[in-house]
Formats: structure tokens, C-alpha cells, sequence
């Protein structure tokens, strides 16, 4: 007998036909033999609907109380699947995040799993039932409800699925697995039969939205055996695994646009040590992530140094940058949200030259003009005008692909 943790999103479990679907999907695994454990995410839409609820009441909602109100989205599929399972004749149970034990840090609408109390799953697995978990929330040491940030319910599928020492964690999406590029954006993107941690890692911390990238972090972590496959068509995915030599054989895996970044842009500042430390700092603690940082060379004593960060941490950053401005003298501050971040990834960069002259000139060929550069082992990166995404992710695809 495995132990299997099956997630669905929102489109899978969009209206009360397709969680019936769903129901059956788990059946399948049950009368396989196995116990399931199913965490599920709100409605489609219904996130945005409460979301919107909380603007109207005002402009600037307490931040615990959005997490109080959004996570009630999940609690309304979970009942609604266990229903489903019951009425077709099965044992199931559903439970929020808290009852299950997934302890956070309390940081709400961005909070990150510390701890989850199995106790319970295991007592529920035991009676035979199947369990339907709330993802994308958990509850902080002084029993506050959080929740973990737009995708957090792959988070949570991973996190239990290690927690549980599950034999596989499945994500049911509406796509049939992990693609070369978008297939929204490049029609001939390829399906990828599998992907190292790293590269999917890479590839949804820059754009890509078939998995959360924190859920990533946790397979890698833990070891858990993860793989993408469709809600809606029959079919093997795509396996997320470990590393192997072989997979340098192949030199690009993916394309990723990332759209939703904002540039911050800090001019005048003093040219000296510590200077990136008290920006960099700040940031920090207001619990702001910086994805892509530039620093120019100094001049005349004063530099410039340019980040990106989500555009949903935007007011907070300015909050930051404004304290900032002040204190360390600078002339300006300006921001930036006509971008775009489009990254190529792959582990065969570790053994192949020439990738970047082949991205630099293929952008060239494509007068597309990039405006920052940043690489890892495995991934370059660039920033462009929004208007000119798309259409690098097309080029580049069928530089690296189609005349592979």
C-alpha cells in the first residue's frame, strides 16, 4: 500500500461538475490500493472575489483579516470534495489548515510552513478514510489563521506529502505537464517527460505557472518523488527529480516569462561600503524580495543601483525607498513596471559554451534592446521592455528548440 498526496487548483476543482471529476480521479488512486490524501485549492476565481469583497469594505485592509476572509475559499472545496467522495460511496473527511497541525511563521498573506502535526492524518489514514486538506494555510504560534502567498497551495501538497513521508506527490493541473515554454505564448512547446529540482526550481521562481516555487524548494528538501500531470486528459506528465549526468546532455530545458516585476531605481548615492548592505537591509526586513540587482560603476563619488521586486510589494518598497532617499541623500527614485524578465534555463549550461552569446544575439537579430542581465549556473535572464516578452520567448524558443 503507497501513501499518495494528490493537489488539484483552482481550474481543476472550478464548478461542482469538475469536482465530481476530481472525485473520481481519487477514487481511481483509493481502489488502487493506496491511501490518499487530497489538498485542494479555492474555486478559480473565488480568491479574487473575496479579495475584492475585502477593497470594498477598504482601501488598505488589515492584513490579518484578508487572511482570515481568503483563506475561507478553501474551506468551501474541501467540504464540497468530501461530499463528492462520500456520496459516491467513500469514507473522506475534510480539514482546514490549522486542524491538521501546519503550523507558520506570522507573516500574513506571505506566511512560510514551520512544522506540521501528522497525529491526526495518520489516525484518519488509519480508519481508511480519505483526506481533503485546505491548502494555501496554516495557522502561526499565537493561533492566528495565514495564509502562504498566491500558489500556496502546491506548498502545501509538498509539505505534507514530506511531512507524511508520502511515496508520491501528484499536482493536477490544467495543463498535461512542464513545457518547454508557455504554450499560450509558443504553440510547438514541447512537453518535458522530466526536469531536475533545479531547473524547475529556476523556471517557477521566473514565470512559470505550473508549480509554486517554494513547493519545489520542499521536494528538493525532502526528497519528494513529484510529478505534474493534467486534471482533464489521461497522461504521464512530466517527473520532477533529482539531478542526473545525463540531463546535461541536453542543453536548454526551458523558456519562462516573468511579467509582474517592478524596477526600482536609486540614483546619487554615496559611492562606498555599506551602502548596498543599508538598502539591501531594509528591504529585508520589511519582508520585501528583490529578485534582479545592478549596481553602476561609481562615478564622481555617487552610484546607482537598480532592482526588480513583485509588483505586489510595490507600496511597501516605496515606503522603504522613500526612508532611504532621506537617509542616504540620494537624488532620485524612480520605478519602473513597463518590464518584463524572460529566463533561459538548463543544466546543460554547466558544460556548454556559448549559450549567452546565442541569447544576446538572437535578442539582436529581434532589436530587442535588454536593459539588465542576470546568470546562475543554470539560467540567464533579462529584462526587456513588457511589449517585446512574448515575442523574445517566441525567438529564443526556436533558437534553442526548433533548430535544435
Amino acid at each position: 500500500m503507497a501513501l499518495i498526496v494528490q493537489k488539484f487548483g483552482g481550474t481543476s476543482v472550478g464548478n461542482p461538475e469538475r469536482i465530481k471529476n476530481v472525485a473520481g480521479t481519487v477514487i481511481k488512486e483509493k481502489l488502487a490500493g493506496n491511501q490518499v490524501v487530497v489538498v485542494v485549492s479555492a474555486m478559480s476565481g473565488q480568491t479574487d472575489q473575496l479579495i475584492g469583497l475585502c477593497r470594498q469594505i477598504s482601501d488598505n485592509p488589515s492584513k490579518r483579516e484578508m487572511d482570515m476572509m481568503v483563506s475561507t475559499g478553501e474551506q468551501v472545496t474541501i467540504a464540497l470534495l468530501a461530499m463528492a467522495l462520500i456520496d459516491q460511496g467513500h469514507d473522506a473527511i475534510s480539514y482546514n489548515g490549522w486542524q491538521v497541525g501546519i503550523r507558520t511563521t506570522a507573516e500574513y498573506s506571505k506566511a512560510k510552513i514551520l512544522d506540521i502535526d501528522t497525529k491526526l492524518m495518520r489516525e484518519s489514514l488509519a480508519a481508511g478514510k480519505i483526506i481533503v486538506v485546505a491548502g494555501f494555510q496554516g495557522i502561526d504560534m499565537k493561533n492566528n489563521i495565514t495564509t502562504l502567498g498566491r500558489g500556496g497551495s502546491d506548498t502545501t501538497a509538498v509539505a505534507v506529502a514530506a511531512a507524511l513521508k508520502a511515496d508520491r506527490c501528484d499536482i493536477y493541473t490544467d495543463v498535461d505537464g512542464v513545457y518547454t515554454a508557455d504554450p499560450r505564448i509558443v504553440p510547438d512547446a514541447r512537453r518535458l517527460d522530466r526536469i531536475s529540482h533545479d531547473e524547475m526550481l529556476e523556471l517557477a521562481s521566473m514565470g512559470s505557472k505550473v508549480l509554486h516555487d517554494r513547493s519545489v524548494i520542499f521536494a528538493m528538501k525532502y526528497n519528494v518523488p513529484l510529478r505534474v500531470v493534467s486534471s482533464f486528459a489521461e497522461g504521464p506528465g512530466t517527473l520532477i527529480v533529482k539531478e542526473s549526468a545525463d540531463m546535461e546532455d541536453v542543453l536548454i530545458s526551458g523558456i519562462a516569462k516573468k511579467d509582474n516585476e517592478v524596477r526600482v531605481n536609486i540614483a546619487g548615492i554615496p559611492d562606498k561600503p555599506g551602502v548596498a548592505s543599508t538598502i539591501f537591509k531594509q528591504l529585508a526586513d520589511a519582508n520585501i524580495n528583490v529578485n534582479m540587482i545592478v549596481q553602476s560603476v561609481g562615478k564622481e563619488g555617487h552610484s546607482q543601483i537598480s532592482f526588480t521586486v513583485i509588483n505586489t510589494d510595490l507600496d511597501e518598497a516605496k515606503k522603504v525607498m522613500a526612508k532611504l532617499q532621506t537617509e542616504l541623500g540620494a537624488e532620485s527614485v524612480t520605478y519602473d513596471a513597463d518590464i518584463a524578465i524572460v529566463s533561459v534555463v538548463g543544466v546543460g549550461m554547466k558544460v556548454y559554451a556559448g549559450i549567452a552569446a546565442a541569447v544576446f544575439d538572437e535578442l539582436a537579430k529581434n532589436s530587442i534592446n535588454l536593459e539588465m542581465i542576470s546568470t546562475s549556473e543554470i539560467k540567464i535572464s533579462v529584462v526587456i521592455r513588457k511589449a517585446d516578452a512574448e515575442k523574445t520567448v517566441q525567438a529564443l524558443h526556436k533558437r534553442f528548440f526548433l533548430q535544435a
